[in-house]
Protein backbone atom coordinates (compact mmCIF):
# COMPACT_ATOMS: atom_id res chain seq x y z
CA UNK A 1 0.00 0.00 0.00
CA UNK A 2 1.33 3.42 -1.21
CA UNK A 3 1.81 5.87 2.21
CA UNK A 4 -0.46 9.12 1.17
CA UNK A 5 1.33 11.09 4.29
CA UNK A 6 4.65 11.07 2.17
CA UNK A 7 5.67 12.70 -1.18
CA UNK A 8 6.67 10.02 -3.53
CA UNK A 9 3.78 7.32 -2.26
CA UNK A 10 1.10 11.02 -3.20
CA UNK A 11 2.82 11.62 -6.26
CA UNK A 12 2.95 7.78 -7.67
CA UNK A 13 -0.72 7.66 -6.87
CA UNK A 14 -1.39 10.79 -8.96
CA UNK A 15 0.99 9.62 -11.40
CA UNK A 16 -1.96 7.17 -12.24
CA UNK A 17 -4.53 9.30 -11.85
CA UNK A 18 -2.79 11.52 -14.42
CA UNK A 19 -2.67 8.21 -16.99
CA UNK A 20 -6.39 8.61 -16.92
CA UNK A 21 -8.65 10.20 -19.83
CA UNK A 22 -12.43 10.97 -19.79
CA UNK A 23 -12.42 8.12 -21.86
CA UNK A 24 -11.08 5.65 -19.90
CA UNK A 25 -13.21 2.61 -19.59
CA UNK A 26 -13.60 0.74 -16.26
CA UNK A 27 -13.16 -3.29 -16.15
CA UNK A 28 -15.58 -3.88 -13.97
CA UNK A 29 -18.75 -1.60 -12.88
CA UNK A 30 -20.69 1.07 -13.70
CA UNK A 31 -18.84 4.66 -12.91
CA UNK A 32 -17.03 6.56 -16.11
CA UNK A 33 -13.93 8.05 -14.87
CA UNK A 34 -14.89 11.43 -14.13
CA UNK A 35 -17.51 9.73 -11.70
CA UNK A 36 -14.83 7.75 -10.24
CA UNK A 37 -12.94 10.45 -9.27
CA UNK A 38 -15.96 12.15 -7.81
CA UNK A 39 -16.67 8.81 -5.95
CA UNK A 40 -12.69 9.19 -4.42
CA UNK A 41 -13.11 12.77 -3.49
CA UNK A 42 -15.67 11.88 -1.07
CA UNK A 43 -13.44 9.95 1.20
CA UNK A 44 -11.76 13.18 1.51
CA UNK A 45 -14.43 15.62 1.71
CA UNK A 46 -16.11 13.64 4.69
CA UNK A 47 -12.29 15.01 6.32
CA UNK A 48 -12.34 18.19 4.88
CA UNK A 49 -15.79 19.41 4.51
CA UNK A 50 -19.48 19.67 6.51
CA UNK A 51 -21.19 18.47 2.98
CA UNK A 52 -22.13 14.52 4.18
CA UNK A 53 -24.21 14.23 7.31
CA UNK A 54 -22.20 12.49 9.99
CA UNK A 55 -23.91 9.33 11.22
CA UNK A 56 -25.53 9.15 14.57
CA UNK A 57 -24.19 7.52 17.64
CA UNK A 58 -25.99 3.88 16.40
CA UNK A 59 -25.19 4.33 13.01
CA UNK A 60 -21.41 4.99 14.05
CA UNK A 61 -21.82 2.09 16.55
CA UNK A 62 -23.06 -0.43 13.28
CA UNK A 63 -20.58 1.51 10.76
CA UNK A 64 -17.70 0.74 13.33
CA UNK A 65 -18.65 -2.80 14.69
CA UNK A 66 -19.04 -4.09 10.82
CA UNK A 67 -17.82 -1.76 7.89
CA UNK A 68 -14.64 -0.72 9.72
CA UNK A 69 -12.18 -3.13 9.03
CA UNK A 70 -13.24 -3.63 5.73
CA UNK A 71 -12.19 -0.01 5.26
CA UNK A 72 -8.82 0.26 6.97
CA UNK A 73 -7.93 -3.85 7.34
CA UNK A 74 -5.38 -4.78 4.71
CA UNK A 75 -7.83 -6.93 2.61
CA UNK A 76 -8.81 -5.23 -0.78
CA UNK A 77 -11.87 -4.32 -1.74
CA UNK A 78 -14.24 -7.01 -3.94
CA UNK A 79 -14.81 -6.06 -7.41
CA UNK A 80 -18.40 -4.33 -7.87
CA UNK A 81 -19.15 -4.24 -3.85
CA UNK A 82 -21.88 -2.54 -2.62
CA UNK A 83 -21.54 1.63 -2.14
CA UNK A 84 -22.06 3.66 0.63
CA UNK A 85 -25.10 5.65 -0.29
CA UNK A 86 -22.62 9.01 0.49
CA UNK A 87 -20.10 7.54 -1.64
CA UNK A 88 -23.44 7.71 -4.66
CA UNK A 89 -22.36 10.77 -6.91
CA UNK A 90 -24.56 11.82 -10.02
CA UNK A 91 -23.43 11.66 -13.34
CA UNK A 92 -22.62 14.73 -15.88
CA UNK A 93 -19.36 14.99 -14.14
CA UNK A 94 -16.69 17.20 -15.62
CA UNK A 95 -13.62 14.80 -15.89
CA UNK A 96 -11.00 17.90 -15.93
CA UNK A 97 -12.53 19.75 -12.19
CA UNK A 98 -12.66 16.21 -10.49
CA UNK A 99 -9.09 14.88 -11.71
CA UNK A 100 -8.03 18.34 -10.09
CA UNK A 101 -9.86 18.29 -7.32
CA UNK A 102 -9.36 14.55 -6.28
CA UNK A 103 -5.26 15.82 -6.52
CA UNK A 104 -5.51 18.72 -4.72
CA UNK A 105 -7.12 16.72 -1.92
CA UNK A 106 -4.23 14.17 -2.14
CA UNK A 107 -2.01 16.89 -2.31
CA UNK A 108 -3.59 18.77 0.92
CA UNK A 109 -3.45 15.33 2.90
CA UNK A 110 -0.29 14.85 1.98
CA UNK A 111 1.17 18.17 3.00
CA UNK A 112 -0.59 17.98 6.29
CA UNK A 113 0.60 14.79 7.01
CA UNK A 114 0.69 11.54 9.06
CA UNK A 115 0.85 12.93 12.73
CA UNK A 116 -2.07 15.51 11.49
CA UNK A 117 -3.89 12.54 11.23
CA UNK A 118 -3.03 10.59 13.90
CA UNK A 119 -6.37 9.53 16.31
CA UNK A 120 -8.53 12.63 14.24
CA UNK A 121 -12.09 11.59 14.32
CA UNK A 122 -13.21 9.43 11.33
CA UNK A 123 -16.58 11.11 10.07
CA UNK A 124 -17.76 7.19 10.21
CA UNK A 125 -15.59 5.31 13.06
CA UNK A 126 -14.33 7.64 15.68
CA UNK A 127 -10.78 8.27 16.01
CA UNK A 128 -8.57 6.24 13.56
CA UNK A 129 -4.72 5.77 13.90
CA UNK A 130 -2.49 7.12 10.74
CA UNK A 131 -1.77 4.22 9.76
CA UNK A 132 -5.63 3.24 9.48
CA UNK A 133 -6.07 6.66 7.52
CA UNK A 134 -3.32 5.86 5.29
CA UNK A 135 -5.14 2.37 4.37
CA UNK A 136 -8.39 3.98 4.18
CA UNK A 137 -6.91 6.74 1.55
CA UNK A 138 -4.41 4.15 -0.37
CA UNK A 139 -6.60 0.96 -0.35
CA UNK A 140 -9.59 3.09 -1.99
CA UNK A 141 -7.57 4.74 -4.53
CA UNK A 142 -5.25 2.23 -5.80
CA UNK A 143 -9.21 -0.19 -6.03
CA UNK A 144 -10.64 2.68 -8.46
CA UNK A 145 -7.39 3.58 -10.32
CA UNK A 146 -6.90 -0.62 -10.90
CA UNK A 147 -10.70 -0.67 -11.68
CA UNK A 148 -9.60 2.36 -14.56
CA UNK A 149 -6.19 0.29 -15.52
CA UNK A 150 -4.39 2.56 -14.34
Amino acid sequence: MKNMFNKQGSEEMIARINNLTADSKPQWGKMNAAEMLAHCSVAYEMVYTDKHPKPGAVGKFFLKMLVKSAVVGPKPYSKNGRTAPQFLVGADKDFAEEKKRLIDYIRKTQELGADHFHNKESHSFGPLTKDEWNVSFSKHLDHHLTQFGV
